[in-house]
């Protein structure tokens, strides 16, 4: 009998590329995804629950019998309209959502972060994903994955354009991006996916960090 896993943030660019890698997967039996609106795909997996996320804490059920949670989720600033905004999407619901799963008895938590992160940096984007990571690894789940990836490259539904200009730039001298300089190189959505995937079914025990240039490595492993 499979796993069954969870996806947080399966509408974006990552959290989209983790639903895929997972339903190809045969040690995955389900994939939950938690939604706030349904995602254009079916497959006898894909089990889809649609919440409103200030509600998240209602749902502790969902994560009953989940071995694997991967929290994508994610925004910008701009997008969420305000430090405040952003800071719900990016910190509060997934704190609250490793709470739920430890909990449930959730086995494993993988969480996209940043480069970067680091709760005492000056950087608001840095410092609230750092207080995420903190948080995560000071709760009592077996096993906390964090991956701190550079900047995404894939399609995405919404235009970012300061993030359109520096990923044609960094895939444009990817060259450049060798030695040392390796772990600021741009990297696809795809490749953290199948990263994050490949960690999950080994199922190792206690608190991990991933920096960019080791996803690279770890996206690529069949």
């Amino acid at each position: 009998m499979g796993f069954q896993a969870m996806v947080l943030g399966a509408t974006g660019l990552i959290g989209g590329s983790v639903v895929k890698e997972l339903l190809i997967r045969e040690e995955y039996d389900e994939v939950k995804v938690l939604v706030r609106r349904p995602l254009a795909m079916e497959h006898p997996k894909l089990t889809q629950i649609i919440l409103n996320w200030d509600e998240l804490d209602q749902y502790g059920d969902a994560f009953v019998n989940v071995r694997d949670v991967f929290c994508c989720l994610g925004t910008t600033i701009k997008k969420a309209g305000s430090q405040e905004n952003f800071r719900q999407v990016d910190f509060e619901y997934p704190r609250l959502a490793a709470e739920l799963a430890q909990q449930a008895g959730v086995h494993q938590f993988l969480s996209v972060s940043s480069m970067g992160a680091d709760p005492a940096s000056r950087v608001f984007y840095s410092r609230t994903k750092g207080e995420l990571e903190a948080a995560l690894t000071e709760g009592k789940l077996p096993s906390v994955h964090l991956f701190r990836p550079s900047l995404i490259l894939g399609v995405r539904e919404e235009k970012r354009f300061g993030e359109m200009i520096g990923a044609w730039f960094m895939t444009k001298f990817d060259f450049f991006f060798r030695g040392k300089a390796l772990k600021y190189r741009a990297i696809p959505a795809k490749t953290v996916a199948h990263a994050m995937v490949n960690i999950a079914v080994t199922g190792t025990l206690g608190v991990h960090i991933y920096p960019n240039d080791v996803i690279h490595v770890l996206g690529l492993v069949q």
